[in-house]
């Protein structure tokens, strides 16, 4: 039976079904023939938008990202028009973390991100997904007023992905992540993060 929405384009359908079966049964489940049932399409359509499976793979996962990107744009923008401060976006950061189900859908770039540790061919795309979290990253610890946002982006990025597995794997509470955020950018004493010595140079 097909679970995805019968108006939705073609390919759009195929990708949706992908990232559905991938959270569910991992990427080795990624066959045509399951493809067509959870997508309702037939299996000609398939090849006809993908020409391979590492195609299908890239795709998906760029898919995803793009969407969440759209989605943090948006609260990036939120916190430059509001002025929000650092604690603010912590605990907006831990309700969009609650907010987001921990489905199948969201399991699946974990496995293809791992996916793309065996097969280089789909390194470059999970390079694209982290470079585009990074910007994110960046615009938003920027919008907050945090200096060198540039040189936490990609821990913060790593923080975030990390709590968010920890989350799948042992049910923790989203709340961690809004501490951790905290910790990050403000330090344990509740101070901003010092640059290292010698400035963005130094790296």
């Amino acid at each position: 039976m097909s679970h995805a929405a019968p108006s939705a384009p073609t390919r759009q359908r195929i990708i949706t079904a992908v990232l559905r079966i991938i959270g569910e049964d991992g990427v080795a489940a990624v066959t045509n023939r399951r493809i067509a049932k959870e997508a309702g399409v037939s299996l000609g359509s398939i090849t006809y938008h993908f020409e391979t499976q590492h195609e299908l793979l890239r795709e998906s996962l760029l898919h995803f990202v793009r969407e969440e990107a759209r989605h943090f744009t948006e609260l990036a923008d939120q916190c430059r028009t509001e002025g929000i401060d650092v604690e603010d976006a912590a605990s907006l950061a831990g309700q969009v973390a609650r907010g987001s189900a921990l489905d199948s859908a969201h399991l699946a770039p974990f496995e293809l991100y791992l996916h793309a540790g065996r097969d280089e061919r789909l390194r470059e795309a999970a390079a694209e997904a982290f470079r585009a979290y990074d910007r994110l990253a960046i615009q938003i610890l920027t919008a907050l007023g945090v200096a060198d946002a540039e040189r936490l982006a990609a821990t913060a990025v790593a923080l975030v992905m990390g709590l968010q597995l920890r989350r799948l794997a042992t049910g923790s509470p989203a709340d961690d992540l809004a501490d951790a955020l905290l910790l990050l950018v403000q330090g344990p004493a509740g101070q901003p993060v010092p640059a290292p010595s010698g400035g963005p140079a130094a790296r």
